[in-house]
């Protein structure tokens, strides 16, 4: 089993399945997306550079899609947590019923026009 699988698989409810949807949601929006393990968590690159990554934060309680040129973004402000990044910005889910496909995928479709 990859890294990749294996972080997601071990996680416990309700991580698991936040992040298994998020996976086919971003692999399907964006099948070019090559999905590593760097830095402990799965990390997508497209056309070979950093993309979008996903960390489930257990202490904190919710699971983060992070966006590698987030600052960059234009649209759903509103749903995209800075926490004094400078260049990155998530979007943050505590639950499956939390995702919003709709703005996920807007934003992932406007992130990947920044490469």
């Amino acid at each position: 089993m990859k890294p990749t699988e294996q972080y997601i698989i071990n996680q416990p409810e309700p991580y698991r399945a936040i992040l298994m949807h998020l996976q086919v949601i971003v692999e399907n929006v964006i099948p070019e997306a090559e999905l590593k393990y760097k830095y402990k968590i799965p990390f997508y690159y497209i056309y070979g550079k950093p993309f979008c990554y996903f960390n489930a934060s257990h202490k904190r309680h919710y699971v983060d899609v992070g966006f590698v040129k987030g600052q960059q973004i234009q649209i759903h402000k509103d749903h995209l947590i800075t926490e004094n990044r400078k260049k990155m910005v998530s979007l943050r889910y505590i639950s499956l019923e939390s995702i919003d496909d709709s703005v996920l995928i807007d934003v992932l479709n406007s992130a990947k026009n920044l490469y």
